[in-house]
C-alpha cells in the first residue's frame, strides 16, 4: 500500500513510541501565513535530537514527512497532507556564542531572532536575516538571502537527519549552495548551523537593521496574509518586473491576489482558499512564459493534496 492509500486515521496508530509530543489531525491553516489549507494527518514535536533521531529511524519507510519551520513561505493545499509533519520546538531554538565572532543557532530559531542575538553581541553580517521570514533550518535548505547577502556568505557548518535518522555535521562547502538552493536530500532536516560573523559597531548595526525593517514595509505586503517571495528570479531578471509586464499586476482569482504593492507576492485578501492562491500563482506563470518565454520556478512550496474538484480546474488552467 502506498502513501497515498493510507486513511488520515491511520497513521497515528502506527507512529513510534516518542518522548515528544504526537498529534493527530492537526490543522496547518493556523500556523501558515497564507492561513489556508487542510490538516496534517500527524504532527510530531521531537523532544530533542535523540528524540528526533530514534523517530525516524523507527518511521515506516512508506510514510511521507515533511518538516515545518513558521509556514511563511508555505502554502498546504486544501485536501491536507496525509503524512507526518514535523516541528522543531524550544530545544531547537536556542542560540549560543562560541568562540570570538561565532554563533551556533538552532534549526527552530526565526531569522529575526538570529539577527537580533547577533546584534546584542555586537557582530555584523547577520542582519540580512532580519528581513527574512523564516527559520534558520529553511533559510539553510533554500540559501536564504536579502540584501545583497545569502546564507552561504556566512555558514560554517550544519547539523542534519536523514530521513534514516543518522546524523551529518556538512561543511558550507558541500552544502552545494547556489542562488535559492541547497543541493542537500530535501528529506534531511537541520537542526543546527554555525554562522562565522564579524565583531561589529552596535549602532551600525541597529541602523542596518531598521533601514531593512523599512525596506520591507516600504516595498512589500507585509501586513497582509501573504508568504515570502513566490518565485525565485531567473538569472539576469527579476520575477516582479516580469509579472508586472505581463500584465498580472493585481490580478485575481476567487479571494487571492497578485499583490499591487509587489508583484512577486501572493495575498489572501480574506476567504481564499488555496486553489486560489496556487491558481493565481499559476496564471501569472503562465502570462509570463507566453510572452517572454520564461518559465518562474516556484520559491514557495506546495504541500498535499488537491480536493479533486482543485486538481480538475488546474488540470484545465495547465492545458
Amino acid at each position: 500500500m502506498n502513501a497515498s492509500e493510507h486513511k488520515t486515521s491511520d497513521l497515528i496508530e502506527r507512529m513510534p513510541v516518542v518522548k515528544g509530543r504526537l498529534r493527530e489531525k492537526v490543522a496547518l491553516d493556523k500556523v501558515t501565513w497564507f492561513r489556508v489549507g487542510g490538516p496534517a494527518a500527524v504532527m510530531f514535536k521531537p523532544a530533542d535530537e535523540t528524540d528526533l533521531s530514534e523517530f525516524l529511524k523507527s518511521l515506516d519507510a512508506d510514510i511521507p514527512v515533511f518538516t515545518l519551520g513558521v509556514g511563511s513561505n508555505l502554502l498546504v493545499r486544501d485536501g491536507g497532507f496525509n503524512g507526518v509533519v514535523i516541528r522543531l520546538g524550544r530545544e531547537f531554538a536556542k542560540i549560543q556564542r562560541v568562540g570570538e565572532n561565532r554563533l551556533r543557532v538552532g534549526g527552530g530559531v526565526l531569522d529575526g531572532n538570529a539577527a537580533r542575538f547577533a546584534a546584542e553581541e555586537g557582530l555584523t553580517g547577520a542582519e540580512f536575516l532580519s528581513g527574512i521570514p523564516g527559520s534558520i533550518g529553511g533559510a539553510l535548505r533554500m540559501n536564504a538571502g536579502a540584501y545583497g547577502v545569502e546564507m552561504k556568505d556566512i555558514l560554517v557548518s550544519a547539523i542534519a537527519y536523514d530521513s534514516q535518522g543518522v546524523r551529518h555535521e556538512i561543511s558550507a562547502k558541500q552544502m552545494g549552495f547556489s542562488y535559492r538552493h541547497s543541493d542537500i536530500p530535501g528529506d534531511w532536516i537541520f537542526t543546527e548551523a554555525l554562522l562565522q560573523l564579524v565583531s561589529g559597531n552596535e549602532a551600525e548595526i541597529a541602523s542596518k537593521m531598521r533601514e531593512i525593517a523599512t525596506s520591507r514595509e516600504e516595498s512589500q505586503p507585509i501586513k497582509s496574509r501573504t508568504g515570502g517571495s513566490t518565485f525565485a528570479n531567473p538569472r539576469g531578471k527579476k520575477s516582479w518586473e516580469l509579472i508586472d509586464a505581463a500584465g498580472a499586476r493585481g490580478l485575481t482569482i476567487g479571494a487571492a491576489q497578485i499583490s499591487e504593492k509587489h508583484c512577486n507576492f501572493l495575498i489572501n485578501t480574506g476567504g481564499a482558499t488555496a486553489r486560489d492562491i496556487e491558481a493565481v500563482g499559476e496564471e501569472a506563470r503562465r502570462r509570463v512564459f507566453e510572452k517572454f518565454d520564461t518559465l518562474l520556478r516556484w520559491e514557495i512550496v506546495r504541500l498535499g493534496d488537491y480536493l479533486e474538484e482543485d486538481a480538475k480546474m488546474l488540470d484545465r488552467m495547465a492545458s
